[in-house]
């Protein structure tokens, strides 16, 4: 593996860093997305980085492509826009571009890469959680395509995104092995996005329930052959729980910069509090473990960018760069201390947007058992 950067790359991480500082800057959000900031990502050529060029995106490979995202994460200060953006990449445009018939790609990928449209993916229902095998929501075969009946609980971008890409059972008895993927736009008759819910975090990415009532979609919108949805979303999780959390490692490091900062610059009893050990391990440790977790992450791409299924090295590096950065956010917040713990520093914002990244793209618990796999435990 090549620790240099090309000067290609490096030309994309700067002048990603200089556009993104340039079109937000410092700005903090209250709300979701509006369109005119997703077109301005489209603009920047955020949302359609691997896609391939002849369908609007950059053709970019995984590694290439996490350095964006990464320069992204640095220069935004909003992890929640990052967030959406590369959800609708990564698990609704790249599934389309990678499996999706001649048509559909061209029909959909151009708008989803300009930021016309929004994308959103439909796999969490209530009672499924990470078991692929346990959806409910239905597809059956009628005259010239399925009809979709179900609910998804929890997606992300739902809200306000115009293509869902909707993963239901169309042969109950095969389990994970009878699950189909389907893209279906927002006007089809049948479905209903409900309105967003409150959370946590993340705030800029709207999330809510997506209900399907015989949503008939035509049989082209089916993403490979039936039966291999299980296999798309694993694919997609490739592409997530690495490109999508090189933002998490931009974040991070610029995180990092401002506590090293307050650190240096704040005295009390006559000294820098970098000075004490308690300040200053704590940020060592910071710095070690966002290292191990950026070698992981471009580990993690090097292994995709060459046919590698890469489930180990996937799994390794979304687990070690998700929970670096809930562990970097709460030093942040003892390094500044009661500016940390109030609004308006955006230290807060920082560990609110920390935490989800332990759940979504699987859970830190379903990485370590995809790990344990492949460990042969």
């Amino acid at each position: 593996m090549d620790f240099e950067w090309t000067p290609e790359q490096r030309d994309r991480y700067e002048a990603t860093v200089a556009a993104v500082r340039t079109r937000w800057g410092g700005a903090v959000r209250t709300g979701a997305v509006t369109r005119d900031e997703w077109r301005d990502c489209g603009e920047l050529g955020l949302l359609g980085l691997p896609v391939p060029a002849e369908y609007g995106g950059g053709g970019l490979d995984a590694r290439t492509s996490a350095r964006v995202i990464e320069a992204f994460g640095y220069a935004s200060e909003d992890m929640g826009l990052v967030f959406a953006t590369m959800a609708h990449l990564l698990a609704c445009a790249m599934p389309i571009a990678e499996h999706g018939s001649p048509g559909l790609r061209a029909a959909l990928l151009p708008p989803l890469c300009s930021g016309e449209w929004i994308g959103a993916n439909a796999i969490t229902e209530e009672g499924a959680g990470s078991d692929v095998g346990a959806l409910s929501c239905r597809a059956e075969r009628v005259p010239g395509g399925y009809r979709i009946d179900g609910a998804k609980s929890f997606v992300s971008n739902g809200p306000i995104a115009d293509v869902f890409l909707v993963y239901a059972v169309t042969d109950p008895g095969f389990g994970h092995l009878g699950v189909s993927a389907f893209a279906v736009e927002r006007d089809r008759p049948g479905l209903d996005a409900r309105p967003a819910f409150a959370k946590l975090g993340l705030d800029a990415c709207p999330a809510g329930e997506l209900v399907l009532t015989g949503c008939v979609v035509p049989e082209d919108h089916l993403l490979g052959r039936p039966g291999q949805g299980s296999a798309i979303f694993q694919s997609s999780m490739r592409w997530e729980r690495s490109c999508l959390f090189a933002g998490y490692v931009g974040a991070v490091e610029r995180l990092l910069e401002r506590c090293v900062e307050r650190a240096a610059g704040r005295r009390r009893f006559g000294r820098p509090i970098a000075a004490n050990q308690a300040v200053a391990h704590p940020l060592v440790d910071v710095r070690l473990r966002l290292d191990a977790a950026r070698l992981l992450l471009y580990r993690a791409c090097h292994v995709l960018d060459r046919g590698g299924a890469g489930a180990l090295e996937v799994s390794l590096a979304k687990l070690a760069v998700s929970e670096t950065a809930v562990a970097a956010a709460l030093t942040a917040v003892q390094v500044f201390g009661g500016d940390g713990y109030r609004e308006g520093a955006g230290i807060e914002r920082m560990l609110r947007d920390t935490v989800p990244g332990t759940l979504f793209s699987g859970t830190s618990e379903m990485q370590r058992e995809i790990v344990a796999r492949e460990m042969g435990l």
